[in-house]
């Protein structure tokens, strides 16, 4: 990469907000991700396993909890 840019303009969940306040050039930050390697044969699967089978459980028992102080908090205010 010939120019230095800055590495937080390259973060693609921020660069349409520096593309549109003009701190980054977008013919630049277009070049940029074209040089960039595929490396998509060095990836691995990810599995990810949940140790708590109540966890759903106990979120919709919060929700529950949560609207039930909703409507008491409506009969206070009649």
């Amino acid at each position: 990469m010939a120019d230095a840019m800055d590495p937080k303009h390259l973060d693609k969940r921020t660069v349409e907000r520096y593309l549109r306040s003009g701190q980054l050039d977008e013919a630049a930050y277009k070049r940029h991700i074209e040089g960039l390697q595929d490396v998509t044969e060095k990836s691995v699967p990810v599995e990810t396993l949940m140790q708590d089978e109540d966890l759903d459980d106990d979120f919709e028992d919060d929700e529950d909890e949560d609207e039930d102080e909703g409507d008491e908090d409506a009969e206070a205010n009649e």
